[in-house]
């Protein structure tokens, strides 16, 4: 029996996603090594089928949102997007959509591929590092104590926190809609308040994203079969053909407009396992300002993209 074919939307590298399968290749063809040009794939896409299969799963990929070349870089799948410009050597960009790889008309495409395969180790270097630094400004941004604003669905809740025993720690007359409201020991460490707070955030997320799974789900047709929170560092969200749909708990950070651009995403995913014209068709039947909700996705403030 195949394992269920799963589709991802990744963040931090601002794109779409790229498809994990199963580690086992495809019967038709073996793993592709190197680089592999991106032709579209046709509508009627098998299960399985795809331009290029990560024979390395448990590595997280990095995907340029305009990507047309691929690459299999020191064991991690890498999308990059390939120009042609003035240059007069081949030249290499790591920027917050990942890679960009610009080369003269003279050099042949043999030769660039070849130049990624040498620069592979720098370029992982860069991506992870730029993806590490995104993390490390988020987990700065929120200092979890008393009175810290936490953002919350678009605007911000003030972090309230009380001692068990002894009450609030400060007085607030905050209305309840403005609170984020948390319990801890007597002498809670940081670690113990944002741990709380991200207790009562998921909550929040799991009762959020149901609603909206089961607003738009028969909208498009489809039925879902599971919901699970995830943490990833890379991925807004995921789906599997057994109906089994992942989130990312910190999307409840984000404007609703913009989760509900994740949440059909991935359910437009139960309908077609692609990104072809007919998936993004598909998204457009219930959501027809989706390209504006999936730019500002993108753009979003960097703190609000926690590992």
């Amino acid at each position: 029996m195949r394992a269920p074919l799963q589709f991802v939307l990744d963040f931090f590298t601002g794109g779409d996603p790229v498809t994990l399968t199963p580690s086992l290749p495809s019967p038709s063809r073996p793993a592709p090594m190197g680089v592999k040009s991106n032709a579209p794939a046709p509508d009627n896409v098998k299960l399985g089928a795809r331009p290029f299969v990560d024979s390395h799963p448990s590595v997280a990929g990095f995907t340029h949102p305009a990507a047309n070349r691929h690459a299999e870089v020191q064991g991690v799948t890498v999308s990059f997007r390939f120009e042609r410009s003035r240059r007069k050597s081949i030249g290499f960009l790591v920027g917050a959509d990942g890679l960009v790889v610009r080369a003269p008309n003279w050099v042949t495409l043999r030769e660039v591929d070849a130049a990624v395969q040498e620069k592979g180790a720098w370029i992982v270097a860069k991506l992870q590092q730029f993806k590490e630094r995104q993390t490390e400004q988020f987990q700065k941004a929120i200092e979890w104590r008393h009175g810290a604003e936490v953002p919350f669905l678009g605007r911000t809740l003030q972090l309230c926190v009380l001692e068990r025993g002894v009450g609030r720690v400060h007085g607030q007359d905050l209305p309840l809609d403005q609170v984020l409201p948390v319990t801890v020991p007597p002498g809670a460490s940081v670690t113990q308040v944002r741990d709380a707070a991200q207790v009562w955030l998921k909550k929040q997320a799991k009762a959020l994203f149901e609603e909206r799974l089961h607003h738009f789900a028969p909208l498009l047709g489809v039925r879902w079969q599971k919901l699970s929170l995830s943490s990833a560092s890379t991925r807004w969200g995921s789906a599997r053909t057994d109906g089994h749909i992942r989130l990312n708990w910190r999307l409840i950070h984000l404007p609703t407009s913009q989760i509900d651009y994740v949440v059909v995403h991935e359910l437009a995913h139960l309908r077609e396992m692609n990104h072809s014209p007919r998936f993004w068709e598909t998204v457009g039947e219930v959501m027809p300002d989706y390209a504006q909700r999936r730019k500002a996705l993108r753009q979003a403030p960097v703190d609000l993209k926690e590992d």
